[in-house]
């Protein structure tokens, strides 16, 4: 990855952890169970539906297999995705979602499953 893209997700990684620290994320446990709000929070298209689709999902700091690992998500796990980016390939597939349920964490797309795409970053 060229190191441009790299700087470039690396700020737009730290300009979204300053915000999450100012204005933590608040769990919800009524999220995606409206009907007909196409897997968004009341409507909010900020955020898409993911669902865990490994075992155990490790989400990491930035969107490639060598940073830290934040937190993990079980299979099933219902998930907010904030927005996608291009990251380190994992078994093809570049696509890393930015998850926003209660730590900003990124999570690769090989295996978490949408009805929809997300925003891009």
């Amino acid at each position: 990855m060229a190191l441009r893209s790299r700087l470039a997700i690396s700020l737009a990684a730290g300009a979204l952890a300053v915000a999450a620290v100012a204005t933590p994320a608040v769990a919800d446990d009524e999220w995606g169970s409206q009907s007909g709000s196409g897997g968004d929070h009341g409507g909010d298209q900020r955020f898409t539906r993911g669902v865990v689709t490994a075992s155990t999902l490790l989400l990491r700091s930035a969107p490639n297999r060598g940073s830290q690992v934040i937190r993990t998500a079980q299979q099933g796990d219902v998930v907010r995705i904030f927005c996608q980016t291009v990251g380190q390939s994992v078994q093809g597939n570049n696509r890393w979602y930015l998850l926003a349920d209660g730590t900003w964490a990124w999570g690769s797309a090989r295996y978490i499953a949408t009805k929809r795409p997300p925003r891009w970053c």
